[in-house]
C-alpha cells in the first residue's frame, strides 16, 4: 500500500488516538461458536462454509478458496451475533456478518481500504450484502429480507463508549450523519460523514460510516431494545499500519426531529 497522505487539519486526531479504550463498554467476545459449523448464503450467490475451531480461529471455504483466519464473535443478544473477520492474505479487507438466528437472516458488510486516496472520496469503502444462515439445524429463513432503511433519520442520541469517550450522533438523512465528541481525545471535533443504515430485524440495525478526513470506516450493530451498540473501526493508523479496533457503547436517546412532508431529506 502506498504511504497514506495526510488530508486532515493539523490538530485532527488519528485512529490510534481516539480508538484507545473506546471498547470500554463493549460486550465481551463469546466462545459459544467453538465447534459449530455455519453455512452462509448471500444474495450475490456467494456461499461460505464456516467451521469455528476455537474462540478466535475459523476455517472458511468459499468456492475454490479456503483458509483459517482470525474472527471474533459478539453475542449481542441470546440469538443475535456480530461476527468480525480479517484475512492474513487480504489485510486491507475485513468482513462483518451480523446474524439474526430467529429469522436466519444476515447482513455482510465488506470494508476495503483503497491503495491510494481519492480527493473527496473516503479511502475505506463498504459493500452490503443480505443473506441467510444455516447453523446446521435445518431452519428456514423467515421475516423480511434485510435492506436499507430510513428508520434512524431525524434521531439524535449519545454514545458512551467508556468513561473517557462520549459522542453525540445526529442522523441527517439516509446518506449522511453528524457526530461530535463531548468527552475524549476528539473533544470539540465533529464532522458530517457518509453513512448507511440497514435494518436486520425489529430493534436491530446495522449502522456504518466512512470518514473523509482520515482513512477509517466503522461498522456497528445497534440493539435498540437494550440501547447498546457493538462494532469496530477499520482503517489506517500511525505509520500506515492496518487497524481493526473494537468499540461498543451504551446509547441514550435525545429525541427525534419530525420533518414536514415537503422537506424530507434524501
Amino acid at each position: 500500500m502506498a504511504e497514506v497522505q495526510d488530508r486532515s487539519p493539523a490538530d485532527w486526531k488519528e485512529m490510534d488516538d481516539f480508538a484507545a479504550g473506546i471498547d470500554g463498554n463493549r460486550i465481551p467476545p463469546t466462545d459459544r461458536l467453538t465447534g459449530q459449523g455455519w453455512l452462509l448464503r448471500r444474495s450475490d450467490d456467494v456461499v461460505t462454509e464456516l467451521r469455528f475451531r476455537s474462540a478466535d480461529q475459523v476455517r472458511w471455504a468459499r468456492d475454490a478458496d479456503s483458509g483459517t483466519d482470525w474472527y471474533q464473535a459478539i453475542q449481542v443478544s441470546p440469538d443475535v451475533f456480530f461476527l468480525d473477520q480479517t484475512f492474513d492474505d487480504r489485510p486491507y479487507v475485513s468482513e462483518v456478518t451480523v446474524l439474526h438466528l430467529p429469522t436466519a437472516r444476515t447482513v455482510t458488510i465488506e470494508s476495503t481500504i483503497a491503495e491510494q486516496p481519492t480527493p473527496g472520496v473516503p479511502q475505506v469503502s463498504q459493500r452490503f450484502i443480505a443473506g441467510v444462515v444455516d447453523p446446521g439445524d435445518g431452519r428456514v429463513p423467515s421475516g423480511e429480507i434485510p435492506g436499507p432503511t430510513r428508520d434512524l433519520v431525524g434521531w439524535r442520541a449519545l454514545y458512551r463508549y467508556s468513561p473517557n469517550h462520549l459522542y453525540e450522533h445526529v442522523y441527517l438523512s439516509s446518506e449522511r450523519y453528524c457526530w461530535q465528541c463531548l468527552v475524549g481525545e476528539q473533544r470539540g471535533h465533529g464532522d458530517v460523514d457518509l453513512a448507511t443504515t440497514w435494518k436486520l430485524a425489529d430493534d436491530f440495525y446495522v449502522f456504518t460510516f466512512r470518514e473523509f478526513l482520515i482513512p477509517v470506516a466503522a461498522t456497528w450493530l445497534y440493539d435498540l431494545a437494550a440501547m447498546r451498540s457493538t462494532g469496530k473501526f477499520f482503517g489506517i493508523g500511525h505509520g500506515g499500519a492496518v487497524r481493526n479496533a473494537p468499540g461498543g457503547a451504551h446509547i441514550t436517546d435525545l429525541g427525534r426531529v419530525q420533518y414536514p412532508q415537503d422537506g424530507q431529506p434524501i
